[in-house]
């Protein structure tokens, strides 16, 4: 139902970046094969607990690491470093219309299934490399994880409690974002790629870094650097370039205060009692309150902390003045909304019933469906050789 129903996939990519762009390719219809090491396979298959329970409760070996970034794909075990691995391999490629690896640069030249090998019999193959920094460069031979390129790209800087204040220092996003955004790089090129192919009939290389993608997703904070030549700051849940827009305490915790021009500022206010900040020479622009950032802010705290959060949830909903709960994970997919759009469903596989998180994308012509969970390993080996290979 998918619309890359049709579309073969060879996966010999693991951890995340590379898997998480093939079960988006999955989601969309496309067939995948994940090529995985006999009797070890991906990575992520030994980080655990959390375990998936089979149908009695008790823990399997299914990482739940593993399930969230393979859905939809059949394992097959091939040893590459083998002849006849390699062989099987080449004659995959020969099938696929698209190939996904994050070999160290250069380390499937040896076993002739690097791009220039795999192009001379299978022109039409779109062949994605990714690796932590590129395949050139002075950092191209490193091998590159995500913890260390949010470090190295910038957002660990940008992330986390101002100097000064209890509990500073740079912090890492809270899931691998260097690697998921990789990822989504990763499926974005393969879609370009592949309309390039339908009017010219050739596939091409893609050359894809983790740092190249961290650098990129710096977003307005790089613009900011680039503009003024200021170096950005952690601001905790503070944004750069509107106020007031972060976390404010409120009479029995905290919520998320996101007012984003002049307008929503004054029906805040209205709805505060305190009109008079609104005609304050200065706070009456967006870019009056940045300046005077260290005034207004803790006004606004002041002001959060008469009510509760659920009052301001509901008051500020009746005038459109965007915020929103801090929500734990129990609470988010126990939401109405999320329950409403469906983002959980459960599969089933072998081990018994798994929960998977849905892809956000909803396609009006070709909806998606989802009828495989992520593989065990090597359970699709014969099937899928005969299917690929007759």
């Amino acid at each position: 139902m998918g619309p890359l129903v049709g579309i073969k996939v060879l996966d010999l990519s693991r951890i995340l970046a590379g898997p998480w762009a093939t079960q988006a390719l999955a989601d969309f219809g496309a067939d995948v094969l994940k090529i995985e090491k006999p009797d070890v396979g991906d990575d992520t298959r030994a980080w655990g607990p959390p375990w998936a329970l089979d149908a009695q409760g008790s823990p399997t070996s299914e990482s739940a690491y593993f399930l969230s970034a393979n859905r939809g794909k059949r394992s097959v075990a091939v040893d590459i470093a083998s002849d006849q691995g390699r062989q099987l391999i080449a004659q995959l490629a020969q099938r696929a219309d698209v190939l996904v690896e994050n070999f160290k640069v250069g380390g499937l030249q040896k076993y002739g299934l690097d791009y220039a090998s795999l192009r001379a019999c299978n022109p039409r193959l779109i062949y994605c490399s990714i690796t932590g920094f590129g395949q050139d460069g002075p950092y191209a031979e490193r091998a590159g994880y995500d913890a260390m390129i949010q470090g190295m790209g910038g957002i660990m800087s940008i992330t986390g409690v101002p100097d000064g204040e209890p509990g500073a220092g740079p912090q890492k996003i809270g899931v691998a974002a260097a690697d998921l955004m990789t990822g989504m790089y990763a499926l974005s090129g393969i879609l370009g790629a592949l309309y390039h192919r339908e009017k010219t009939g050739l596939g091409q290389h893609i050359d894809l870094a983790l740092l190249d993608t961290q650098v990129a997703w710096l977003a307005n904070q790089a613009m900011n650097y680039l503009i003024s030549g200021s170096v950005p700051v952690r601001l905790g849940t503070a944004h750069p370039n509107i106020v007031p827009y972060q976390v404010f305490p409120c009479a029995d915790g905290h919520f998320m205060l996101a007012i984003g021009n002049d307008a929503q500022f004054l029906r805040f206010l209205a709805v505060a009692g305190r009109q008079e900040l609104g005609v304050d020479p200065r706070f009456t622009s967006n870019a009056d309150r940045v300046f005077n950032r260290a005034v207004l802010v803790p006004m606004i705290a002041e002001i959060c902390q008469m009510r509760s959060v659920d009052e301001w949830l509901n008051l500020l909903a009746n005038v459109a003045v965007p915020c929103g709960p801090i929500n734990t994970l129990d609470r988010v997919f126990s939401d109405p909304q999320v329950r409403h759009r469906g983002l959980v469903k459960t599969l089933n596989a072998s081990i018994g019933p798994i929960p998977t998180v849905t892809n956000p994308l909803r396609f009006s012509e070709t909806p998606l469906e989802y009828n495989r969970a992520a593989p065990q390993l090597g359970a699709d080996t014969q099937e899928a050789l005969r299917d690929w290979l007759d």
